[in-house]
């Protein structure tokens, strides 16, 4: 049996948007990644304007929401990787948010 593996390029992040129900990542390379937020955990329970606060990390390989503590990377997206917190985390990340 034979396999093969898939070769992921990455490509430097140029913009993010966030809306209610998406992350959109644009590319330096054109490509567009779109994911749904209740795939990403924090994000999903974040402010409008904690998703708006974003930096790129890596030299583009990441995006940091500083007021989340939440980091994704390029990597992850591309591969179809959704938010590997525990519910332990995420529950514990929620109660010690200012409600």
């Amino acid at each position: 049996m034979t396999t093969s593996t898939v070769e992921i390029r990455l490509s430097p992040v140029t913009r993010v948007a966030v809306s209610d129900d998406t992350l959109a990542v644009d590319l330096a390379d054109g490509r567009t990644i779109a994911w749904p937020l209740e795939w990403l955990s924090r994000l999903s329970h974040a402010t409008p304007a904690e998703r708006a606060n974003w930096q790129v990390t890596g030299g583009g390989a990441g995006i940091h929401w500083p007021d989340l503590d939440e980091d994704i990377g390029v990597k992850g997206l591309l591969a179809g990787r959704a938010s590997g917190e525990s519910q332990k985390s995420l529950k514990q990340w929620f109660d010690e948010r200012p409600h």
